[in-house]
């Protein structure tokens, strides 16, 4: 069973969903049998590389709040987060251009390492004093998670690099209807958008598989057909 999340970076409730998710998959019977692929979604695609602001001032200009509302709006994040066992800094935190960071996680994903620096990233971002705008932080984060520098920093400096691979993300994203994130797709057959709590997604996994389409095994063999004929296949001459 194939299990996609669309995500970005940037989204709180990301962080929080991939978590939640997690422990859902945890406890599943068959998690070894499903294959978990993440993919791009940019929450402010129209940022240009290099523009950051600091979180709560573009959440207060965003949704036209007071710092104080948007203030109040990250601890509610950030209690949801710890909650879940995150760590997650209310405020001090950049905003910026994700383009770059899903192009990383496009190249981690060739390299089968595509959780492991999604991972790294969502902690770099909310929990520690690492900005993930910053191209030598990203260059950092790829090496933890196991990929070659001087391949992550040709990514990075090729802008067309693993591009068209984020725009069909997005793409399939928008033709699925998905307009925000995270969203949960289990075998292109049930969707789940945001980050619901662990038993939501352990329930959807297991309805998922309960649904999920049979598998042929094997090749022609004697069967009965819905009309009552039974037919032996040919397996050829004997000479």
């Amino acid at each position: 069973m194939r299990v996609e999340i669309w995500s970005d970076i940037a989204c709180p409730w990301c962080y929080v969903g991939k978590a939640r998710f997690e422990k859902g998959l945890a406890g599943f019977a068959h998690r070894d049998e499903v294959e978990v692929v993440h993919r791009s979604f940019e929450l402010d695609p129209g940022r240009a590389k290099g523009d950051t602001a600091q979180v709560i001032d573009m959440l207060a200009q965003k949704y036209g709040r007071t710092r104080e509302e948007a203030q109040s709006m990250e601890a509610n994040v950030a209690a949801n987060a710890q909650a879940e066992g995150l760590g997650y800094r209310a405020e001090g935190r950049d905003h910026g251009s994700t383009f770059d960071i899903h192009r990383m996680l496009h190249l981690a994903k060739a390299r089968g390492r595509q959780d492991e620096l999604l991972s790294l990233a969502y902690r770099a971002n909310f929990a520690e004093e690492r900005s993930v705008f910053d191209d030598e932080v990203l260059v950092e984060l790829a090496v933890e998670a196991g990929l070659d520098a001087d391949e992550a920093r040709a990514v990075l400096a090729d802008p067309q690099a693993y591009a068209a691979d984020v725009r069909a993300d997005e793409q399939e994203a928008s033709e699925l209807g998905a307009n925000a994130v995270p969203f949960f797709v289990l075998d292109r057959r049930y969707g789940i958008s945001g980050g619901q709590p662990a038993e939501v997604f352990a329930q959807a996994l297991e309805q998922a598989w309960k649904d999920r389409p049979l598998t042929a095994i094997g090749g022609d063999a004697a069967a009965c057909d819905a009309d009552g004929a039974c037919e032996v296949p040919q397996t050829g001459s004997n000479g």
